[in-house]
């Protein structure tokens, strides 16, 4: 019997708008102080002691990966470990005091705030020396650049997956080995989970009123479709398209329907997929860190878009060295060993975990595992979103993603044009 995981929080955090603005005023020119050139390729390992922080929802893997270094190393990490909704409290006030550790991770979507900020070391001779830098995952690398330099390397990804429940499916009269393969598929997969008229149990689940929940599961399926969900500098919302619509759409039906979840409505994030953990769900899009921990038989495949391609939300936090830190040679010894295969394989893949590298994906726990296989395949068609206000406009409570999802499925309000409009005075702001 596995263990039921923690459920995981995916929302946004209110405060890192206002962290970036308290501290851009104070920010170097070029984003970040710059890591001395002169650092051996592999950093310096001589018995330093280096302190790290990361989010409560990273732990596990962070632990592993500290537990491992610390183990065949001379250097040692001391690891802390932050709640979540305190995490960007504490990072801006260390930020402000020059208290930061030397190594610090953050939820990938708000790394460009904090790189702009200039919260995080330029270490763009140590990435670009290393000779696999084109197999890193290429989001995160984005996400953590800035005017052409490189602050981040990826820490833990986590995937958008669409996962079903077999039993139910069965039940159902479908496949039980077959995922939906387009986005019409999904939606009567899920009616036919809803029809079977189980108590308690509703064909699918989401958050309609978690703006993290619904980026990090509803953009890649825009992505499978072929559209954009913002222009390339991140000031526009292209969230009105035709492909966008139908997945809008879909949703409504689902919901018109009665097959969705009803607890969907206000679910602000903290237990959007606890009934699909419970066997009560037949079919949603799913966080892949969660997969292995589910006590049922369940399917797993990258989400589908309108006409059968898939895609996922590449998430999770980035990492990289603090302007505070004064042992970026350590700093780095730890970074450069996190990337390597030894920490990728041994210590990330053979825990279940994806892997940051795509050269390092088809490796032999990932062959022995039907669910991370698919992971590490899926996410080199996955994406991660880069805007400076990328909060504001999607993850805030209250923020005009949100409003213009419940207008168009709750209310079914004609608004989309107008309700789009305001993401992009959000995003250009």
């Amino acid at each position: 019997m596995r263990s039921t995981p923690r459920i995981r929080r995916i929302a946004g955090f209110t405060a890192a708008a206002a962290v970036a603005v308290a501290l851009a005023g104070c920010a170097p020119a070029d984003g970040g102080t710059a890591a001395p050139e002169d650092i051996p390729a592999e950093g310096v390992d001589d018995g330093t002691k280096l302190t790290l922080w990361t989010r409560a929802p990273m732990e596990l893997q962070a632990n592993q990966l500290v537990d491992a270094y610390n183990a065949s190393h001379e250097n040692q990490v001391e690891l802390t470990v932050v709640p979540n909704d305190d995490y960007v409290a504490k990072v801006g006030a260390a930020a402000g005091s020059g208290g930061l550790p030397d190594l610090f991770a953050a939820d990938i979507v708000y790394v460009p705030n904090w790189v702009q900020a200039g919260l995080f070391a330029d270490i763009t001779s140590q990435i670009d020396g290393l000779d696999y830098k084109d197999e890193i995952n290429q989001g995160h690398l984005s996400a953590g650049t800035f005017e052409g330099k490189e602050h981040v390397l990826p820490f833990v990804l986590d995937l958008s997956m669409m996962m079903w429940n077999k039993d139910l499916f069965e039940q159902a009269g479908l496949d039980p080995e077959k995922a939906p393969a387009t986005y019409d598929e999904f939606v009567a997969d899920a009616k036919a989970v809803q029809d079977l008229g189980l108590d308690g149990v509703y064909g699918t689940a989401s958050g309609f009123n978690c703006g993290g929940c619904l980026v990090f599961t509803w953009f890649p399926s825009i992505w499978a479709s072929g559209e954009e969900v913002m222009s390339e500098d991140g000031t526009e919302s292209l969230l009105d398209g035709e492909a966008a619509t139908q997945i809008y759409d879909g949703w409504k039906e689902l919901y018109d329907y009665g097959a969705v979840l009803p607890s969907t409505v206000d679910e602000t994030g903290a237990t959007w997929v606890a009934a699909f953990q419970e066997g009560k769900v037949g079919v949603m899009p799913f966080p892949a860190t969660l997969a292995a921990g589910l006590e049922f038989d369940a399917g797993l495949a990258g989400l589908p878009g309108v006409e059968g391609e898939v895609s996922t939300f590449v998430g999770g936090d980035g990492i990289g060295i603090s302007k505070d830190s004064k042992l970026a040679p350590q700093a780095w010894n730890f970074l450069s060993w996190m990337m390597s295969e030894d920490a990728q394989v041994e210590v990330m893949a053979k825990n279940g975990n994806a892997v940051s590298r795509g050269d390092l994906g088809d490796n032999e726990y990932a062959a022995a595992d039907p669910f991370m296989g698919t992971v590490n395949e899926v996410a080199a068609q996955g994406d991660t979103p880069v805007a400076l206000n990328f909060q504001q406009a999607f993850n805030a409570v209250g923020s005009p993603w949100v409003t213009m999802i419940r207008n168009r499925i709750l209310q079914g309000t004609d608004s989309l044009e107008a309700d789009n409009a305001e993401i992009t005075a959000i995003l250009g702001g």
